[in-house]
This record gives C-alpha cells, sequence and structure tokens, in this order.
C-alpha cells in the first residue's frame, strides 16, 4: 500500500541555516501521528515539504505516492496551518460551501460546522469572530472537503478548555474513522492524549519515533508529588538523587530515579508527608529529556 507521507533523506537549506538534515519517516493510511519538536527543530518545515509548500533543497518528498504539488495529491488533503487566513466579509457558512467546492467528494456544510463546534456562528460574518472561533473556523475549513488526510499545525491555540475538548473530540472521530492525521502542538497531554506515534525532531534531525509509551519509558525517573506539613527549604532536598525539583507553597514535585530512597531520607529528616502520588514520567518530561540530549 502506498504511503500517504513519504520523507526521503529530505534536506531543506535557508541560506547557511539547514532546518531539516536528512529526515527519512512514512506516515501509513490511518496513521494519528504527533510531529514534535522544539521551536525552531524543523518541524514546521518538515510539515511543509510533506504538502509541497516548500521545495526540498536535497531528497524526495512524498504525498499519497505523488510529488505533494500534484493536484491528485492535494485534493486529498485538508490542512491547517497557523498562518491560516480568510476574507472577512464573508460569514462562517459561506466560507466553508467556498471550500467545500475544492473538493470532489465534500462533507455537508451543517456537519463541517458542526465538527468544529460553530453551529451558533454559521451565519456570522468571519471578522467578527474571537481568536478561538477563528481557530474552530479553520478547522472547519479543513475538514470540509472529508479529506483522506489531515494536517493540523497548533489546531487548538487560543480556544478556551470547552471548545479546546471538543476540537479533540472531533479529531478522535475523524482517526476513528480512518482519516490519516498529522498533528503537531505545543500542548504534549494532546499529542499524549490523541496519537499513536510520537515523532520528535529537534536540530532537523528525526531523534525519536515510537508510542507514547514508549518514549515516556525511555525516562527510567519517576515522578513525585505530595504535600508537605509545613514549608520546606531547598536545603532539605540537599545530597538528595533529584533531576528536578519544584516546591509551589506546601506541594512539592520532584523527578527521581530513587523516589523509594528520597522519601525515605524525607521521612529521617522530619519531613511530613501528605497526599502523596507516585507516577511514571509524562511525555512532557520525556520530550525535554529527549531534547535537552542535544
Amino acid at each position: 500500500m502506498t504511503p500517504v507521507v513519504e520523507l526521503i533523506a529530505a534536506r531543506k537549506r535557508f541560506g547557511d541555516v539547514e532546518a531539516v538534515r536528512g529526515v527519512d519517516l512514512t506516515i501509513a493510511e490511518g496513521e494519528m501521528v504527533a510531529l514534535l519538536g522544539p521551536n525552531g527543530a524543523g518541524k514546521t518545515t518538515s510539515i511543509g515539504l510533506m504538502l509541497g509548500l516548500r521545495r526540498p533543497t536535497d531528497g524526495q518528498a512524498r504525498l499519497f505516492g505523488h510529488d505533494p504539488a500534484d493536484r491528485r495529491a492535494r485534493s486529498r488533503c485538508g490542512v491547517m496551518l497557523q498562518e491560516s487566513g480568510t476574507t472577512g466579509v464573508l460569514t462562517v457558512r459561506e466560507l466553508v460551501d467556498l471550500f467545500r467546492a475544492y473538493y470532489p467528494s465534500p462533507l455537508p456544510s451543517e456537519r463541517a460546522i458542526a465538527l468544529a463546534g460553530l453551529e451558533a456562528k454559521a451565519g456570522a460574518r468571519a471578522w467578527t469572530l474571537s481568536g478561538g472561533e477563528r481557530q474552530r473556523l479553520y478547522f472547519a475549513l479543513a475538514v470540509c472537503g472529508d479529506p483522506e488526510a489531515l494536517f493540523l499545525d497548533e489546531p487548538t491555540v487560543g480556544m478556551d478548555v470547552e471548545t479546546r475538548r471538543a476540537v479533540l473530540e472531533s479529531i478522535r472521530a475523524l482517526s476513528a474513522g480512518g482519516k490519516t492525521i498529522v498533528l503537531t502542538t505545543h500542548y504534549l497531554e494532546e499529542a499524549d492524549q490523541l496519537a499513536r506515534r510520537i515523532i520528535v525532531i529537534d536540530h532537523g534531525v528525526v531523534i525519536a519515533d515510537a508510542t507514547p509509551r514508549e518514549i515516556k519509558a525511555r525516562i527510567p525517573s519517576k515522578r513525585v508529588s505530595f504535600s508537605a506539613g509545613a514549608p520546606l527549604s531547598d536545603a532539605i532536598f540537599q545530597g538528595l538523587a533529584v533531576q528536578s525539583l519544584e516546591v509551589a507553597g506546601l506541594r512539592v514535585r520532584l523527578l527521581s530515579h530513587e523516589p523509594e530512597r528520597v522519601l525515605k531520607t524525607l521521612f529521617e529528616r522530619g519531613v511530613t508527608v501528605e497526599d502523596l502520588e507516585v507516577t511514571g514520567a509524562d511525555l512532557e518530561e520525556a520530550f525535554l529529556s529527549l531534547t535537552a540530549r542535544r
């Protein structure tokens, strides 16, 4: 089966800066992939190569087996980019109808609007929408053509908690329906919740490609959090095997390879420990550990 996305030894140079340095990756039909990386790591450039918005300096980019600029490939994709923009004089429904016309078998307008949670704003002109509502409009425009593949670049930026949750549910439903989805986000909990595969790019190269569980398992540390009976000074943690420490009032949060020994020593030093939680490292901690090594 032809992959949806292929980057083959892809490189992209801007003057003296090589933003993407020999990236090889393949995304198959129906995959839900989160592409993560620090600012300037090359992930947005990689998305641009996948979509044909930028041409590789060297190597190849393929979309549904075609050059990404080929209409046969583009007509099968929906895209939501950070720099999306629309005319402000048309209404939400008019914009959705306009974008639907670009696709051979689009969704009904009302379905696309509902997936974005914009039913109450269907008749509103785009210029009247709030920042979060404009993000939802861009999501509706990305899905309205019923594309086989969706590229979502920071889709929930600016959304309130309730709206963000609804859009994430729509993304889950689209994935469950067999859509191929490539997601970039700075909200790592979103990537952990949604993606079945995480690709981490840093300094223009892929440094991790695995499931969220496998990436988190690379970090042997445990996350320990508890409430102390009294305010604690930094001195109380001296000599302990603690990789990171955060004290906010009476609440203590730390990362350690030896949580049992750390807690035993704190008990011996007279620290009162209440509401104790010990869990594995989360995706954010694993991501920071991976990129910090570089």
